[in-house]
């Protein structure tokens, strides 16, 4: 009975946790459309574990110039998206890790994506895509199995 009790305690925590994401995931693309309705949108990303993950956003003009930068930084479901101020009128393109926030791992290297985006973009190159979850999962559990563990 009590592994039982046990069993649904821990189905509805994922249930409450991926509708919590699902909420989160609606306010990030929310911002999203506002800011491509104003134009073209870079985006950088850095998944971060049990670190905080980041991504950022730039509405940039057909230069490639920022006009507005917008940043999605954290570890829970509690993460909203903020202003990302200091970056208007630079080149989408020179961006790297050095010109984030020295105390912000994820979010200098999810700043420094959305320049190497942008040039793989407009080189002509394909944009790597990140894996869905799920395949990651599936991913996981294949290199554990072969391991024998």
């Amino acid at each position: 009975m009590e592994v039982l009790k046990l069993g649904l305690v821990i189905i509805a925590a994922f249930l409450i946790q991926g509708v919590l994401s699902m909420v989160q995931m609606k306010h990030f693309s929310d911002e999203f459309v506002k800011l491509r309705r104003q134009g073209r949108v870079a985006i950088g990303r850095k998944s971060g574990g049990f670190h905080a993950g980041a991504i950022v956003m730039f509405l940039i003009d057909e230069e490639g110039i920022i006009r507005i930068g917008k940043k999605l930084e954290g570890v829970t479901f509690l993460a909203r998206v903020h202003s990302l101020n200091g970056f208007e009128g630079r080149y989408i393109g020179d961006l790297k890790e050095e010109d984030g926030p020295r105390n912000h791992k994820n979010l200098r290297k999810a700043i420094a994506d959305a320049g190497l985006t942008y040039r793989k973009y407009m080189a002509g190159e394909e944009v790597d895509q990140p894996a869905a979850p799920i395949t990651r999962i599936g991913r996981s559990v294949g290199n554990l199995l072969r391991r024998g563990i």
